[in-house]
């Protein structure tokens, strides 16, 4: 049906996972980190946009979906982070991909099935729901649970859609 390309955004670290849904069919497909060597945040952003750009152009996703910033104590940290999302989602837009945002809560309830989830067990959780041999790394982990995130809001989302349009269908008969 669709590949979805989740990010999750770090100005050191962004890690991607990308997954092929087929109807409540979750398959796998890669996953992995944009770690940046710059020492200056110029030069960190553009190579997290120029990893995401490669990224989509090796997976070819339909659907790029990323954690929205949070506001952390320390501003100047979240300022950074807000940059990184910036530049992984102008490598989206330019693109052409529609582009999706989830709180990180909402993202572990999604995949956990509790929004106060730690990291360990959204990485066991990732394991499970997509069959790997191994648990990913934790970046990586994060970034295939925007991406599961995505996927179960968008079939939940048709299916609200499927009923209405049935509902209406019903009613007119």
């Amino acid at each position: 049906m669709s590949v979805i390309l989740g990010i999750d955004p770090g100005s050191r670290v962004t890690g991607y996972g990308v997954i092929h849904q087929r109807g409540r069919k979750l398959i796998y497909m890669g996953s992995g980190c944009i770690r940046t060597s710059q020492k200056d945040l110029p030069s960190r952003l553009k190579q997290i946009y120029a990893g995401v750009s490669e990224i989509i152009l090796q997976f070819k996703p339909d659907v790029f979906a990323i954690e929205q910033v949070f506001m952390a104590k320390n501003a100047d940290s979240a300022l950074k982070l807000g940059q990184a999302r910036g530049s992984a989602i102008v490598a989206a837009v330019n693109a052409e991909l529609p582009v999706y945002e989830y709180a990180a809560r909402l993202i572990k309830q999604a995949v956990v099935g509790t929004g106060a989830a730690d990291k360990t067990q959204v990485q066991h959780m990732v394991q499970q729901m997509l069959s790997l041999s191994s648990k990913p790394q934790s970046d990586a982990a994060d970034a295939l649970g925007v991406a599961i995130c995505h996927a179960n809001t968008n079939k939940t989302l048709l299916a609200l859609a499927g009923k209405a349009s049935s509902a209406k269908r019903g009613r007119y008969r």
